[in-house]
């Protein structure tokens, strides 16, 4: 049941006028003492106005101590929470709180002082107070929106700016425990980005979030933090809880970071303030849209393309290369340096062709021979790369679409190589993947003409990097590989390694994980959906299936069931429905995965938590696929056959 508007002779949304909703319901009691007096509504405007790296303000103390203490024992003793997790967050959710009117009346005297609260924020007077300190203009009683999100270790919520429909003003009200102070070191601050403006050819000026959060602020019992939703500029994130190292003291409540959080949104009609057509505007700006590609030229990494063969052609001119797609002698000796020799036999090269064809996706182990692997892994963990990260890695933007570290590909001719020399990491990004023997043995294996390709070396490091989900918008299909050389052990996928014994369809003993040793890492393809959903968006992002497995197979990726959603979330899969995974790349140790990635295809990297046993270390490489002439023949001679049918 939706609350009532406030109509024009001055009565709030519960239809009492101004002056009775403060005296007789005795809205000023229910907050801390002085707070919604005019002197201190000047204090925090001012506060307000001056703050970084966007405008933002905290209370320290919100409500009256006893009325939230109330509130959080109702929420522990009778709301239930979810676990849910996306590309962009986990965490454990309660449903709508706003709509606690619809509720039965034996469910409700359950919640009186939920209720209570739930009135005191949206009441009239605090509303003013809001509206007066962050200057945002008019917000609603009528339309009510909140949650309680729990953060227990492991949670997390990624960089966004929350500009989704009609919201106005976000904020957070911490119930963590009363007794026992949160300690900032618990992780689960909220951190607040600061952008730059950046210029286009034309002298258009765009607004990007830096890659590294500046403002911190730590929970804390009955602490409000709020700012007006900026489209482009309220970037903020929810650092991870982290769990407790050993030898911690246990006495930390368990680190439940417990919140209210919400947003007020613009008047809706029939309230004062409203607008007609506004909602529709402020659709225009949203975070959603931009991730759509409005400032992708400020994009970091960018794809930097090359062609093998005019790689191999400029450094041996005299030489008559006919772009043979058959692998020389000298291609083979080049690529024995690298690669298992297995994976070069024809019989293998034969089988891969033919696991492709039917899966458009392989992932094959101990891609890189033992010797080379052996020394690539030693090099990763010693002391010289230590050094050499620094140096040599940048951080991607901006981070409401990624953050890791990159070193994007300078690709060498392999002329006069000395594979036990130079850095091994830095042979493989420059030298071996982006190499014309390397492009010839990945079309062999899968039957595929291939044209231009770019390639990238990522490090996701813990506590800190993720890559969330995009689409492949080209129209032609795109190749995809990944050699993923994380050295270090001890990561989800190797229980399940050791546990499933899959065939080549990705058939084999399910291995169930604990949640709490999930952290993260991985990298995902799932199927996309159509575009003519919800225009307003969400900011959810893609759900991730509870019974997630590394597995091989995608099964035939070309028909792959595509779901209809919200452009930015996927509804959660009955056990009997296609859950969208289409490949799944756990952090691992010297495997190579090849996806033919087809349009509307979603990608992301899961974020990686401070728990993980190190960070994950990948080449990641995209190759332009020439059509397929045949196909496209067959589907005009299936045309002119349904023509002729119909006429």
């Amino acid at each position: 049941m939706k609350r009532k508007a406030e109509n024009t002779n001055g009565a709030d949304a519960n239809g009492h006028s101004k002056k009775q909703a403060t005296e007789a319901n005795g809205i000023k009691g229910q907050f801390s003492n002085g707070l919604l007096e005019p002197k201190t509504i000047q204090q925090y405007a001012t506060d307000y106005a001056n703050s970084t790296p966007y405008k933002h303000a905290v209370v320290p103390t919100l409500m009256n101590d006893d009325l939230l203490r109330s509130v959080r024992s109702e929420i522990l003793e009778n709301i239930h929470f979810t676990p849910k997790e996306t590309d962009i967050y986990k965490i454990h959710q309660s449903g709508d709180l706003a709509n606690l009117d619809g509720l039965t009346a034996s469910a409700l005297e359950k919640l009186p002082s939920l209720l209570q609260l739930r009135d005191a924020l949206y009441s009239y007077d605090f509303r003013q107070w809001l509206s007066t300190v962050t200057g945002a203009g008019a917000l609603s009683g009528k339309k009510t929106d909140m949650a309680v999100n729990v953060y227990v270790p492991g949670c997390h919520l990624l960089c966004h700016d929350d500009v989704i429909g009609s919201r106005r003003v976000s904020y957070i009200l911490y119930l963590t425990n009363p007794d026992v102070p949160w300690q900032a070191e618990w992780g689960g601050a909220l951190r607040l980005y600061p952008t730059e403006e950046m210029k286009d050819g034309s002298g258009k000026l765009f607004k990007v979030p830096k890659s590294e959060w500046t403002g911190t602020i730590p929970p804390a019992w009955n602490q409000l933090s709020f700012f007006a939703v900026q489209p482009g500029e309220s970037f903020h994130d929810v650092e991870e809880v982290y769990h407790r190292s050993v030898g911690e003291s246990e006495s930390d409540g368990g680190r439940v970071r417990m919140a209210i959080s919400g947003w007020f949104h613009i008047p809706q009609e029939g309230e004062e303030g409203f607008e007609p057509g506004l909602e529709e505007k402020l659709a225009e700006k949203s975070s959603l849209q931009q991730l759509q590609g409005k400032a992708d030229q400020f994009d970091q990494p960018q794809d930097r393309w090359h062609d093998p063969l005019l790689l191999q052609k400029a450094a041996n001119p005299m030489e008559d290369g006919d772009g043979s797609a058959e692998l020389a002698e000298a291609d083979l000796e080049f690529l024995l340096k690298f690669m298992t020799p297995n994976y070069l036999t024809p019989d293998t090269v034969e089988e891969l062709n033919e696991m492709f064809a039917d899966e458009s996706t392989l992932q094959l182990s101990n891609f890189l021979n033992s010797k080379f692997a052996e020394r690539l892994k030693g090099w990763l963990e010693g002391d010289e790369a230590m050094k050499w990260r620094e140096a040599a890695f940048h951080v991607s933007r901006p981070p409401h679409k990624h953050r890791y570290q990159y070193i994007t590909s300078e690709p060498q001719p392999p002329v006069g190589l000395d594979a036990s020399a130079a850095n091994p990491f830095e042979l493989v990004l420059n030298q071996f993947l982006p190499s014309l023997a390397f492009h010839k043995w990945l079309a062999l294996a899968t039957g595929l003409t291939l044209k231009k390709c770019s390639v990238i070396a990522r490090r996701f490091r813990r506590g800190l990097d993720y890559q969330l989900a995009q689409g492949y918008n080209g129209e032609d299909a795109q190749l995809e590989y990944c050699l993923c050389v994380t050295p270090t052990s001890g990561w989800a996928a190797d229980d399940e390694d050791a546990e499933q014994n899959g065939d080549a369809n990705g058939k084999g003993k399910e291995a169930e994980v604990e949640d709490e040793d999930n952290v993260g890492g991985y990298e995902l393809y799932m199927a996309g959906d159509d575009q003519d959903d919800d225009a307003e968006g969400s900011d959810d992002g893609v759900e991730i299936p509870a019974k997630l497995q590394s597995q091989t197979g995608a099964g035939d990726r070309r028909n792959a069931k595509r779901k209809k959603a919200d452009p930015a979330v996927y509804q959660t899969a009955a056990e009997d429905e296609d859950d969208g995974i289409l490949v799944s790349n756990p952090a691992s140790w010297n495997t190579l995965s090849v996806v033919l990635r087809d349009q509307g295809t979603l990608k992301f990297v899961k974020y990686v938590s401070k728990r993980a046993p190190g960070d994950r270390y990948d080449l990641v490489g995209a190759v332009e696929v020439e059509p397929d002439d045949d196909e496209d023949d067959e589907d005009d001679g299936e045309e002119e056959v349904e023509a002729g049918a119909s006429a």
